[in-house]
């Protein structure tokens, strides 16, 4: 069975806060579906493409908990909390 990855490319945050709680929330519900941090912001050097001022990516046992995980109702009321004030691309990815 393949792994699944969350790779959010942040492209804007208006409020720091609303991401802090965000992810004070957020952070507890993915380590339940089993989710792994792999990148949570950190040095980066851009060398083709756009910039991104956050990048984050989470490893799941499977692309269908990834799935499951950001579709759950816990993890939508987090995200809640950031969506208005935060542009980021978010996808799920199947792995190798």
């Amino acid at each position: 069975m393949s792994k699944g990855y969350w790779i959010a490319l942040y492209k804007k945050i208006e409020s720091m806060e609303n991401l802090k709680i965000y992810a004070g929330k957020a952070t507890p519900i993915i380590l339940r579906y089993g989710g792994k941090p792999l990148v949570r912001g950190g040095k980066n050097k851009l060398l083709e493409g756009d910039d991104f001022s956050r990048i984050v990516i989470w490893e799941f046992e499977s692309y269908a908990k990834a799935i499951e995980c950001h579709d759950s109702k816990e993890y939508q009321e987090g995200w809640n909390i950031a969506k208005n004030t935060t542009q980021r691309n978010l996808q799920i990815v199947e792995g190798v």
